[in-house]
């Protein structure tokens, strides 16, 4: 295949990247990965090149539900602030990791699985929603739904082992660590769906700096891949954002579980039939 279409089509594959990515609160290498890897990228240049794409079409998604007051900026710096180091040593283990980048698809594959299975399952809290980011702010629209008085588990530990396996698994995988931090947010801190989703991005875009450095650093990015993901995300990051925003909290869990679940059975399949 040309260069040309090489650049064409992983352009196509980056705006379905940002789209997954608005909409879910990852970093959308479950779509960038296995089409860039279809496109002719090794394992371990599959991964790194998604990583250079995830930092602007997270910021892009974050500003969106930032207007909207879904991100809760708390749980965004303890938790981006414990995984920065962890990115760094994720990243390295790339190169050590058996299986010749085979392993590395195969686990990316298992946590796409995970995820599906804790989003499509609905956190009940029967409190009443009450707004602790923005002052005089009354309880109706989608700031309403950032907290919930009594119901949520802010402790500062338990976002900073969020951030610590996050950021390893960003470096690692080039995932973003969205697919770990959006169930975690939702069923560990109970933050409500759309601003768990908010606050993953807002992580994310933090986590892969480092990741990228790294493995940029390392020589493991193919830019002919890398840059054509770049162009298409942040407009389907803002789109998907805008999706993400406007559904109501079960039509999202029910995207989210059918399409990651597909996702992750083709992905582990694709790439075990790879290794035999």
């Amino acid at each position: 295949m040309s260069d040309f279409w090489i650049i064409v089509l992983t352009a196509i594959a980056g705006f379905g990247t940002g789209v997954l990515s608005g909409m879910f609160g990852v970093g959308g290498a479950v779509v960038s990965t296995p089409a860039i890897r279809a496109l002719g990228a090794t394992p371990v240049a599959a991964v790194a090149s998604t990583l250079p794409s995830i930092i602007p079409g997270a910021i892009s998604g974050a500003l969106r539900y930032h207007r909207e007051q879904l991100v809760d900026v708390r749980v965004a710096v303890w938790t981006a602030g414990a995984g920065i180091l962890a990115a760094v040593g994720g990243a390295l283990l790339t190169e050590v990791v058996p299986g010749g980048g085979h392993v590395l698809m195969l686990l990316t594959a298992l946590l796409v699985g995970f995820s599906a299975f804790r989003l499509s399952r609905p956190v009940v809290i029967d409190e009443k929603p009450v707004n602790l980011l923005v002052e005089g702010v009354t309880d109706a629209g989608p700031a309403a739904e950032i907290r919930t008085k009594g119901a949520q588990r802010t402790d500062w530990w338990r976002l900073v082992l969020i951030g610590i396996g996050a950021g390893g698994l960003s470096g690692l995988l080039g995932i973003g660590g969205g697919l770990v931090m959006v169930p975690l947010f939702t069923g560990w801190v109970r933050l409500p769906i759309k601003a768990a989703i908010g606050t993953s991005l807002a992580c994310v875009a933090v986590l892969a700096v480092p990741s990228t450095v790294t493995h940029a650093l390392l020589g493991n990015i193919d830019w002919l891949y890398a840059l054509p993901l770049c162009i298409g995300i942040v407009p389907g990051a803002r789109f998907g954002s805008h999706l993400a925003i406007r559904s109501s909290d079960r039509a999202l869990r029910l995207i989210v579980g059918s399409g990651l679940g597909t996702i992750a059975a083709i992905y582990f399949v694709g790439e075990l039939l790879a290794i035999i």
